[in-house]
C-alpha cells in the first residue's frame, strides 16, 4: 500500500450539498436535544470507536438518542468528505455510475457524497441492518435531491450490480461478522468482473486491520490498487465545533481505500 499525496478536493459539488445537509440535520437533531445532550452523545460513540470497538457488532454506537445525534451531526460529514475526497482522488465518478449501491450506509453519508461527485444521476441504494440508520439514509437522500432508496436488511444478501455500476462500502467491512466479510470478499469480485467499480474505505487506525492484507492482495490482483490518504481539508464550523466540544480535535480526515475500476461485463 502507498501513500497517496493529498489532492487538493474539489468543493464545487460536494461542499454546498454539505452546508445544505448540516443545516437540516441540525434543525432535525437539535430540535428536542441540547448541544450538551449531543457532546455528550459523542463522548460516548468515541469511547466506542477507539476503546470498546468489540460492541459495535451489537449495534451499541446507535442505542440512545445522543449517540445516534451524534453519528449523523459528526461522523456523518466526516464519511460524506473523506469518502467524496476519495472519490474524486480516484477518478471514481466519471464516467457517473448508472446504480450505486451503498453497503452499511449508515445515514447515506458514503453513498450520497459518490453520488453528488458524480452529478447526481445514479440510482442510489443503501442497505444497514439498523433500522433508525435507513430511515436516515433515506431522508438524507431526499434532503439532497438525489434518486435514491434504503432499507434495513443484510449487507451479505444484498443484490450487487454489474456493468455501469458502482459499489461502496466505507467504514462498513471492519465491523461486520467474520463470516460474512469472507463471504462478501468473493461476491465483490464477481461483480468487477461483471464491470462494476467497487470502493473500500476504513479509517487509519493504529491498530491494524486483520482481514485488510488479503482483501488489499485481492483487489491488487484483479487490477485494482490500495491507498492512504490525508486530506487537509478545511471542515464546517458546525462540525468543528461539535468535535471541538467533545475533545475531538481532527486536523486531517485520514483514511485507506481499496479500489477496482469498472470494465466491460
Amino acid at each position: 500500500m502507498k501513500l497517496s499525496p493529498e489532492p487538493p478536493p474539489d468543493k464545487r459539488k460536494l461542499a454546498p450539498a454539505l452546508e445544505l445537509w448540516l443545516e437540516k440535520l441540525s434543525a432535525r437533531h437539535l430540535a428536542d436535544l441540547s448541544f450538551p445532550e449531543v457532546r455528550r452523545g459523542l463522548q460516548a460513540l468515541s469511547s466506542l470507536y477507539v476503546e470498546r470497538r468489540g460492541r459495535l457488532g451489537s449495534g451499541a454506537a446507535l442505542d440512545g438518542r445522543g449517540k445516534r445525534a451524534a453519528f449523523a451531526l459528526y461522523y456523518g460529514p466526516l464519511h460524506f468528505l473523506a469518502v467524496g475526497a476519495v472519490v474524486e482522488a480516484l477518478g471514481a465518478a466519471t464516467p457517473p455510475p448508472t446504480t450505486l449501491v451503498d453497503l452499511g450506509c449508515g445515514t447515506g453519508a458514503a453513498g450520497a457524497a459518490w453520488a453528488v461527485a458524480a452529478g447526481g444521476t445514479a440510482k442510489l441504494e443503501g442497505v444497514d441492518k439498523s433500522p433508525w440508520a435507513a430511515a436516515e439514509a433515506r431522508w438524507s437522500y431526499q434532503i439532497l435531491g438525489l434518486n435514491g432508496r434504503a432499507h434495513s436488511g443484510d449487507v451479505g444478501l444484498t443484490r450487487l450490480p454489474g456493468a455501469g455500476g458502482a459499489i461502496v462500502a466505507a467504514y462498513t467491512v471492519n465491523e461486520l461478522p467474520e463470516e460474512v466479510r469472507k463471504a462478501l470478499l468473493p461476491r465483490l469480485l464477481v461483480a468487477h468482473r461483471q464491470g462494476a467499480r467497487v470502493l473500500i474505505v476504513e479509517p487509519i487506525a493504529q491498530r491494524q486491520l486483520g482481514w485488510w492484507p488479503a482483501w488489499q492482495e485481492a483487489f491488487l490482483s484483479a487490477g485494482g490498487r490500495g491507498d492512504e490518504w490525508r486530506f487537509a481539508l478545511a471542515l464546517p464550523e458546525r462540525v468543528l465545533a461539535l468535535g471541538r466540544a467533545a475533545g475531538l480535535r481532527p486536523a486531517k480526515l485520514a483514511a485507506r481505500s481499496l479500489w477496482l475500476p469498472g470494465g466491460p461485463a
